[in-house]
C-alpha cells in the first residue's frame, strides 16, 4: 500500500481552508462595522413602530452592503498585503495571515474606545500594552465589539428620540380630546412614516453609518 504524502497534504490543506471559510460570518461581525449597522437599523425599525417591515432579510442585506462600502479600503489593503502575495506563492500562510490582519487591526484600533479596551485587559488580568502594535486580537476583538455596540446605541438613541416625542405628543392630544379608546400608534405611525419619508430618512441613516466609521 503506497502512502502518497503530497496527496494527503493537499487534502489537509483543503480541509483547513474549508474550515476557515466557516469563520467568515463570525469575522464579519467581529472585525467590521456590520454590528453597528444592523443594530442601528433595528433601532430605526422599532422607533418607527414597525415590527416586521422592512423584513430582517432586507435590513441584514442593507447592513452588509453598507459594511462592504465602509470597509472597502481595508479589504483592498488586506488583499494586496496578504492574500495576493500568498496566492502568488510569495509568502508563507503564517506571514500572509499576519499581513492580511494588519489593516483590520489598524481600523479596529481607530474605532475602539479606550474604556472598553482597558476593561478587557482588566478582566483578563493582563497588563495593558504600551503601544498599539502590542495589542493582541484576543483582546482587541471583544473590545471592538463592545465599542461598536456603544456607538450603535448612541446613534440609536438619537434616532429614537424624535419618534418618541411624536408618540408622546399624539398620546397627549388624544387624551385631551377624550379619545382614550383610540390607540396612539394608529395616529402616530403614519405621521412618523410621512416625516421619515419627507426628510429622506434612509439616505440620512446610510450616510450617518458610513461617515461614523470613516
Amino acid at each position: 500500500m503506497n502512502f502518497d504524502i503530497a496527496r494527503y497534504s493537499n487534502e489537509i490543506e483543503l480541509f483547513v481552508f474549508i474550515s476557515a471559510l466557516s469563520f467568515i460570518p463570525f469575522f464579519l461581525i467581529a472585525a467590521t462595522t456590520f454590528t453597528r449597522n444592523i443594530v442601528v437599523l433595528s433601532f430605526l425599525r422599532h422607533a418607527l413602530g414597525l415590527q416586521q417591515s422592512p423584513p430582517n432579510a432586507i435590513l441584514i442585506t442593507l447592513a452588509l452592503f453598507l459594511t462592504v462600502f465602509t470597509m472597502k479600503p481595508v479589504l483592498n489593503q488586506s488583499y494586496q498585503q496578504g492574500i495576493q502575495p500568498y496566492l502568488a506563492e510569495q509568502l508563507s500562510p503564517e506571514i500572509a495571515l499576519d499581513k492580511a490582519w494588519q489593516p483590520f487591526k489598524q481600523f479596529m484600533l481607530k474605532e475602539v474606545h479606550e474604556e472598553e479596551l482597558s476593561l478587557v485587559y482588566r478582566i483578563s488580568d493582563a497588563k495593558i500594552p504600551e503601544t498599539a502594535e502590542e495589542v493582541e486580537a484576543t483582546e482587541l476583538i471583544p473590545a471592538f465589539l463592545l465599542s461598536e455596540l456603544k456607538t450603535a446605541f448612541k446613534i440609536g438613541f438619537v434616532i429614537f428620540l424624535p419618534f418618541l416625542l411624536i408618540d408622546l405628543l399624539v398620546s397627549a392630544i388624544l387624551m385631551s380630546l377624550g379619545m382614550i379608546m383610540v390607540p396612539p400608534i394608529t395616529i402616530s405611525l403614519p405621521i412618523k412614516i410621512m416625516l421619515f419619508v419627507v426628510i429622506d430618512g434612509w439616505t440620512l441613516i446610510a450616510e450617518t453609518l458610513v461617515r461614523s466609521a470613516l
